[in-house]
């Protein structure tokens, strides 16, 4: 998943973004309301960790009520130490879908966002996949990384957008075999590798930040972070 966390607490902060990269998902992040606001308007994510108390003239409420008002329909977890009945009621009337007390469990925060992120796929169709700074948009059929244009064949667009859709998760010759090659055994031949090293010429190699890495004896990872 790719998640935004918005919180102000430095602690909390270190703590959640570690175990979620931890757990092969991306996630970035604001301490304020308005640099949140910002980040959750310009960007697509799969779900937002929210706190209820933000700096910056803006606090979770009055983020979330402006951020729904443009129509934004990206799954919301309200983290907050306002844990009374009416503070929760306050949080969903406000648009969000959900609502997790501090002190929390990070298992339980975890689940509840692959939840919401299951519900927001049901919803509506995944039209764009992203990744650090790569951007796939699946109806125009195009490829972007930091703005820049890249031109893929049909084949890479397909092994680039399993990896994509994959990104964090270790993907093995065989599952790229069967979803991109619609083989169910191995060829033996070296399709996979030289289909790789392609788009790592495009996607990679002018870029400060490689995207695309090798797992020994096992297959290949997409990520943002080393």
């Amino acid at each position: 998943m790719r998640l935004l966390l918005i919180e102000d607490d430095a602690d909390v902060s270190r703590f959640i973004v570690k175990g979620l990269r931890e757990s092969g998902h991306t996630v970035e992040h604001a301490d304020n309301g308005r640099d949140g606001l910002f980040l959750a308007a310009s960007e697509n994510f799969d779900a937002i960790v929210l706190d209820r108390m933000l700096p910056g003239g803006m606090d979770g409420l009055k983020l979330l009520e402006t951020l729904r008002a443009t129509g934004n329909r990206t799954p919301v977890l309200f983290l907050s130490a306002l844990a009374e009945l009416d503070d929760r009621v306050k949080g969903l009337k406000a648009g969000g879908d959900d609502y997790l007390a501090k002190p929390f469990a990070y298992a339980e925060l975890l689940a509840r966002l692959e939840a919401l992120a299951r519900r927001g796929q049901s919803d509506a169709p995944t039209t764009k996949l992203r990744v650090a700074d790569l951007e796939m948009d699946l109806l125009a059929r195009t490829v972007r990384r930091a703005g820049r244009l890249i031109e893929v064949q049909p084949r890479e667009f397909r092994l680039l957008e399993y990896l994509m859709r994959h990104a964090g998760q270790v993907v093995t010759r065989t599952m790229l075999l069967e979803a991109v090659w619609d083989y169910h055994f191995d060829p033996q031949t070296n399709v996979i590798d030289v289909h790789i090293s392609r788009l790592r010429q495009k996607i990679d190699k002018d870029f400060g930040t490689p995207l695309i890495h090798t797992v020994r004896n096992a297959g290949y990872i997409m990520r943002g972070e080393i």
